[in-house]
């Protein structure tokens, strides 16, 4: 192995120099404190990980409608800034770089876990098959409310004051969630998009709300700062597709033109 493409070797992701190839990927830990506040046990966590690459948190909510489990940390709040600027000042020490993930769970969730007990959304009213995790222990899914096509902007606002606000965190960048059976693979995929407007049927309809939010966050980030996470052939959370190769083909056919940091 020539030493350029060692897995020890740096490695550049746009602005950034990697110290090697090593990558933490995001991994769900339940450990934020009161608010969906990171704690010192997170900053702990990342700092023992931070000879890493690059690490990618866990998936962290754009808002507080995005909760789909307890104690998952957010970044819509001061408070939520302030323990993620904790834990950005200790990987930056160790020398480390971190992307924030962003995430909002759309139908994998409950209404324990939402403001006022509100009715989770989805792209469609699907129920998911399954179990929620709350407080009380597991609960069934319920039936989501479709998003009204008037309550998109709003939604890409959040990820836009997300990604703001990651920033005065002291992230060096962030990762937009798009799989795993949450909201943004709920509108991609057509077991659980069945819209007729214009985010809906086509595969190009079903890609816009993606790549809507990738243009956005891309004027607020370098483009070479933001990466996107797919799950083409994953049904975890009770998500699938009927044509996944041509629908996955055209999302990544349509980030190609992005210049995004990377795809996962």
């Amino acid at each position: 192995m020539s030493s350029d493409t060692n897995l020890f070797s740096p490695i550049n992701i746009g602005p950034l120099t990697l110290r090697n190839r090593m990558v933490m990927a995001p991994l769900t830990r339940n450990r934020a404190g009161e608010g969906n506040v990171p704690q010192d046990m997170n900053v702990e966590y990342y700092r023992q990980r931070a000879t890493a690459g690059l690490i990618i948190t866990e998936a962290t909510q754009v808002s507080a409608v995005g909760v789909g489990y307890p104690a998952t940390p957010g970044i819509h709040s001061a408070d939520q800034v302030a323990g993620w600027q904790k834990v950005t000042r200790a990987v930056h020490d160790d020398g480390g770089l971190i992307f924030l993930q962003l995430w909002y769970c759309g139908r994998i969730s409950h209404p324990d876990l939402l403001p006022d007990n509100r009715q989770p959304v989805s792209a469609s009213a699907v129920r998911a098959e399954g179990e929620a995790v709350t407080f009380e222990g597991m609960k069934p899914f319920v039936e989501p409310r479709a998003l009204d096509t008037e309550e998109l902007p709003g939604i890409i606002d959040q990820y836009c004051k997300a990604s703001i606000t990651a920033k005065k965190a002291g992230f060096d960048g962030v990762e937009i969630h798009a799989a795993n059976g949450y909201l943004l693979d709920q509108f991609l995929r057509d077991s659980t998009n069945r819209r007729q407007d214009n985010y809906g049927g086509s595969i190009e309809n079903r890609s816009r709300l993606l790549l809507e939010i990738v243009d956005t966050i891309s004027q607020i980030w370098d483009s070479s700062q933001v990466g996107v996470r797919i799950s083409p052939d994953n049904s975890f959370n009770d998500i699938h597709d009927s044509d996944p190769q041509t629908l996955f083909n055209h999302v990544a056919e349509a980030l190609s033109t992005r210049k995004l940091g990377y795809l996962h």
